[in-house]
């Protein structure tokens, strides 16, 4: 376990450690833990260029706020999307690409407890936000992760270590009902997609994680039974244990990912690696089961989430999933956009 004490030393270390003007890129960060995130990293980075993608225009406004007040000679700019469409992905990477050579740190935390809807682009709308718009961000911005001669990272918050058998005949998740299913099936295709994206990129830095309980959003567009029981059980467990980790530590910790030399790229090399490790700490575990191959699936608590997910990725490997998973992202991206990347 990562302590809370080296997670903040690291982070104070960042400015000293890491260049100034580093440009970072959050993805559902106008609430819960991509908000938490941003306000710690632009608190400890030297002038950094943050760019921040939401629906809300008015929490939009608030966190450029505070991200000013915590950092004066920082830029912070919010773009309003809703990114469960690609064409509006497309749309936002245009503009940061119009204004950025490159990007040292995507950041992506989107999600939904809404099942059964479809986006205007004939996609589940869960999978849209967690599997097909997250994927569209990174090879997208790729080129730029891979331009930059400092650190190189991919963030993806989401069930690290919760994952689980995926149905090749629906990728999607339109015909799953249980929601222990779905999180399994859609943290093994983030875990996936990672994986092949660390094999075409071994420069640039890949973590999926799971951040434990923190208090967010996300069952807002949720079914009504299921926010109900969410709510129900909220209440009587929080009556015995504090369920939430608390916010200000949340943003510490996953800061602490996007910074740390402890999760480096497949390549190696000082300069992507991040903010130094102290003596004699280790680097995590890939999940191909060897140190620092480039990407992770990293627990609430910093750590490789274990053999359990390296055995269930070998497996998918042999039976040929990850190709089948990134091929069916390659077709919808083309199907809707026309392009693989932008």
């Amino acid at each position: 376990m990562v302590s809370l004490t080296d997670v903040q030393a690291s982070n104070s270390s960042i400015a000293s450690s890491l260049p100034a003007g580093l440009v970072a890129v959050f993805v559902g960060a106008t609430s819960g833990i991509g908000e938490y995130t941003l306000l710690q990293f632009a608190k400890y980075a030297r002038q950094p260029r943050i760019y921040f993608v939401g629906r809300s225009q008015e929490a939009g406004d608030r966190i450029a706020a505070e991200c000013k007040a915590l950092n004066p000679e920082g830029q912070c700019t919010f773009i309003k999307a809703d990114t469960s469409l690609l064409s509006n992905v497309d749309a936002v990477c245009r503009d940061i690409k119009s204004k950025e050579t490159v990007v040292n740190l995507l950041f992506l935390t989107t999600g939904t407890l809404q099942l059964g809807a479809k986006t205007a682009e004939n996609l589940h709308y869960p999978a849209a936000l967690i599997t097909y718009s997250r994927t569209r961000f990174i090879v997208n911005l790729l080129p730029l992760l891979q331009r930059t001669p400092s650190l190189r990272r991919v963030v993806s918050v989401l069930c690290a270590g919760k994952e689980g058998p995926v149905d090749a005949s629906d990728l999607q998740g339109w015909n799953v009902t249980n929601m222990l299913v779905q999180r399994g099936q859609g943290a093994s295709q983030v875990t996936m997609a990672l994986d092949a994206l660390a094999a075409q990129a071994p420069d640039v830095s890949f973590i999926h994680n799971f951040p434990g309980s923190v208090k967010t959003n996300i069952i807002r567009g949720g079914e009504p039974r299921l926010i109900a029981v969410m709510g129900v059980v909220a209440k009587i467990v929080g009556a015995f244990v504090n369920l939430h980790v608390p916010l200000e530590e949340c943003g510490a910790r996953h800061v602490f990912l996007a910074t740390s030399a402890k999760y480096p790229t497949r390549k190696g090399g000082e300069q992507s690696a991040g903010v130094p490790l102290p003596k004699g700490a280790a680097v995590a575990r890939g999940v191909d089961g060897q140190s620092g191959s480039g990407a992770y699936s990293i627990d609430q608590h910093g750590e490789s989430t274990g053999p359990k997910v390296e055995a269930l990725l070998a497996g998918f490997r042999r039976e040929g999933l990850v190709d089948t998973v990134w091929q069916d992202t390659a077709a919808q991206f083309t199907r809707i956009t026309g392009r693989a990347a932008i």
